[in-house]
């Protein structure tokens, strides 16, 4: 399914046409991975790409607006509104990115997207990996099911999904880029703690496994973060001393030779 120049993000929903000044967008479709919208130019054949899952708000978009003068942007995120956000930034500042509004944990949903990956760029220069869920802070026999689920859903499971996915398109020479963040052991941290340990336990084994050979896997231990997940974690906390997610991206990218 391809459309042109239209703003729908999902099969069946309604169709409208950009008013007058409004940015176009470039977007896949869930249902063919189809890119949408190819009449903006864009230099795709040579320039670098990068995914970016968890890209539509916090260290995501920050990557992703970081990475966007030399890479063109897949950015992948549940909420629409802030992909095209990101899309807007990405576009003022000359740059170029597909919007791919689509859960992490629907396995069919990044088949489809890595698919359309292989299908139009052929491989992947750079993936990161941000996208988390933060399970609510509680004592660990009072662990809601649906939120541990959820949390093992986004933080694990998904993971490893995409790991298989993306590997054969960063080939040897491309780099996946993760996130430690370890509250295991904390009080009231189980749900959150034990499956962002599991996720990291996962992509050490993936990183020494491809020491030799390829992709490159890089772990990045970001500064405490003024992000929506941290605030839900300690509200009430005195954001000023936070690093901005701005800050760290740049720095974690020159610390990984991403820039």
């Amino acid at each position: 399914m391809i459309r042109h120049g239209r703003r729908a993000l999902f099969p069946g929903h309604s169709t409208t046409l950009p008013s007058a000044g409004q940015p176009t967008r470039v977007t896949f479709a869930l249902d063919a991975c189809a890119l949408l919208d190819q009449t903006r130019p864009m230099n795709t054949e040579t320039q670098k790409t990068a995914l970016i899952t968890g890209a539509s708000r916090g260290l995501g978009a920050a990557l992703a607006l970081a990475l966007a003068p030399t890479h063109h942007i897949i950015a992948v995120g549940r909420t629409t509104g802030g992909l095209e956000d990101l899309d807007d930034k990405i576009q003022a500042a000359g740059g170029s990115a597909t919007l791919a509004p689509m859960d992490v944990t629907d396995r069919d949903a990044m088949a489809h997207l890595c698919r359309g990956i292989h299908d139009r760029w052929g491989k992947l220069d750079l993936w990161a990996h941000t996208a988390i869920q933060g399970p609510a802070l509680t004592p660990t026999p009072h662990l809601d099911g649906k939120e541990w689920d959820k949390g093992l859903a986004t933080n694990l499971e998904a993971a490893r999904v995409l790991i298989t996915f993306v590997d054969p398109l960063l080939g040897q020479d491309g780099t996946a880029l993760f996130f430690d963040d370890d509250h295991a052991g904390q009080p009231f941290f189980g749900g959150y703690g034990a499956t962002k340990a599991a996720q990291m336990a996962l992509v050490r084994s993936w990183q020494a496994e491809s020491a030799k050979l390829g992709p490159k896997v890089v772990i990045a231990r970001p500064a405490p973060l003024a992000t929506a997940l941290r605030a839900r974690f300690f509200p009430g906390e005195d954001r000023t001393s936070l690093a901005a997610p701005k800050d760290e991206a740049q720095r974690i990218l020159g610390d990984a030779g991403l820039l």
